[in-house]
């Protein structure tokens, strides 16, 4: 493997590829670099010398500013270099469309075509409880379920979607948790779902049902657990209804146009801008020119390469949606005291992430280069095919709840530290490197740092993974699945009662 990367031309800062020591000598363009001091891998060095107050540039964009006079061959990290972001700002519609479309392959995945037309690539058994009060009760009605059944249930798997909410708030808060639910009930990888209540709750099943609409009564049944003498009892009986009707459900092919997939990063490294997150843009790319629906979300990671999104709004329409998308949030950190521009992740940072435009403009990469057609707020969900943007934090759980919650199947989740989390669809962890899918091969499920490895080419990881995919929304468990790690949280901002 190479000692270093320069990742864009323009740069004026390299990326150690592999540990580095003190005075090992770097050949660059027919110039030699001494290094100052170790340098661990995926982190950055001056690649020339880098004046006070000038811009330190990565991807071919500033990431922020040096401190102090950087030499050539030093470390450049959080010791002396500061982000150029602070609050709101004013932006102006530049539109720049530089779509890389692929040939439509028409390819088609094993899923499940609900009545309503939506496509799942689960058939689940859910519980959604309208109130944490009730999660308890829950779980004794899945397990008596699952004993009851067995080895013969039609289900792919079964969940609580357990949360600690539905009660004691107000405002925004309140409607948030409900209308997460709501999202929930109506997911195409739900089979079957009992929405339990306790009967006291804010989040009263009454008015949650009336605002579901027109559902499939054989399907979502209902149970408010203070107006029955035996709960457990009453609810194996409704999940044994709903058994009734979903036994017979069957995968059938299904062209890839109708997947919907988040797109998600955690822990990040030096690598992920370069790897992981770069290949799901390659993927999120490829699946639009099938018809295929891709979501970013993360909106603090957006700040910093804001614009490169707006100028590949659709529209005027769209872009002012963008703008709003981002000084919104930025109005939120304010509002709470808080800078807009921290790092905040001891990780990122011990990874090789500097600032926020740096772990930014990686992110974003996960977006590909397609159009952006539309941006959701916080609990809406998917009403174009393409590109969407969705207002949620940074935060795994939450972020990756809101992207299931937007109808996402399927969540692509790159990973350069590592983690174990799912939410309540299929969450596939993409490594950007190979050490770290090597260490936890029961965490990670694809490797993209082979991106790193000399004679793999893009074009070969993207088949590869394009290839998984189909097989995990055909039915093939990812490791979250496996472990049964899944959890849903729901973003909260106001007083609880």
């Amino acid at each position: 493997m190479k000692k270093y990367l320069q990742i864009n031309e323009n740069d004026n800062t390299i990326l150690a590829l592999r540990d580095l020591k003190k005075d090992e000598e770097l050949s660059i363009d027919g110039k030699t670099i001494q290094l100052k001091q170790d340098i661990y891998r995926g982190h950055k060095i001056a690649l020339k010398e880098i004046q006070e107050k000038e811009h330190v540039i990565k991807y071919g964009y500033p990431i922020g500013h040096a401190l102090t006079t950087i030499a050539p061959g030093e470390l450049v990290h959080t010791h002396n270099t500061k982000t150029n972001l602070s609050g709101t700002q004013d932006y102006r519609y530049t539109p720049k469309q530089t779509d890389l479309s692929y040939k439509n392959e028409n390819r088609t995945f094993k899923g499940y075509v609900r009545e309503n037309g939506n496509v799942g690539i689960r058939n689940e058994l859910w519980i959604v409880p309208t109130v944490g009060c009730v999660n308890g009760i829950a779980e004794k009605i899945m397990k008596r379920f699952e004993k009851h059944v067995g080895a013969i249930s039609p289900f792919d798997n079964v969940l609580v979607l357990k949360h600690n909410y539905g009660c004691s708030q107000l405002g925004d808060d309140h409607e948030n948790t409900k209308q997460i639910l709501l999202n929930a009930v109506n997911h195409p990888n739900a089979g079957g779902i009992l929405v339990l209540g306790l009967g006291c709750e804010n989040n009263e099943l009454p008015e949650f049902k009336k605002a579901l609409g027109d559902i499939n009564e054989d399907r979502v049944k209902f149970l408010i657990s203070q107006a029955v003498t035996d709960e457990i009892e009453e609810g194996f009986k409704l999940v044994m209804d709903i058994y009734e009707s979903a036994k017979n459900d069957k995968r059938e092919d299904v062209p890839l146009s109708e997947l919907k997939i988040g797109l998600k990063c955690g822990g990040s490294d030096g690598f992920s801008g370069i790897t992981a997150n770069p290949l799901l843009g390659r993927f999120s790319d490829y699946l639009i020119s099938q018809g295929g629906t891709t979501v970013l979300t993360e909106v603090p990671e957006m700040f910093g390469a804001e614009t490169i999104l707006m100028e590949r709004a659709a529209n005027e329409g769209v872009f002012h949606k963008v703008v709003d998308l981002i000084n919104d949030f930025k109005d939120y950190f304010l509002q709470h005291n808080q800078p807009v521009y921290e790092n905040p992740s001891p990780g990122n940072k011990a990874g090789g992430i500097t600032t926020l435009e740096d772990k930014s403009l990686g992110c974003t990469q996960k977006a590909g280069t397609s159009t952006v057609v539309d941006v959701l707020k916080y609990g809406e969900t998917l009403k174009t095919k393409g590109l969407n943007l969705l207002s949620a934090p940074g935060n795994d759980l939450i972020a990756s709840t809101a992207l299931a919650s937007a109808g996402c199947q399927m969540v692509l989740f790159t990973t350069g530290r590592g983690t174990p989390f799912g939410t309540f669809v299929p969450t596939m962890k993409v490594s950007t490197n190979t050490q770290i899918y090597k260490t936890k091969p029961h965490w990670i499920d694809f490797n993209a740092g082979t991106l790193l490895e000399d004679g793999i080419s893009a074009d070969q990881v993207l088949t590869e993974f394009v290839d998984y995919i189909i097989k995990v929304a055909s039915g093939e468990f990812v490791n979250n699945e496996k472990n049964d790690f899944r959890e849903i949280s729901i973003f909260k901002s106001g007083v609880t009662l």
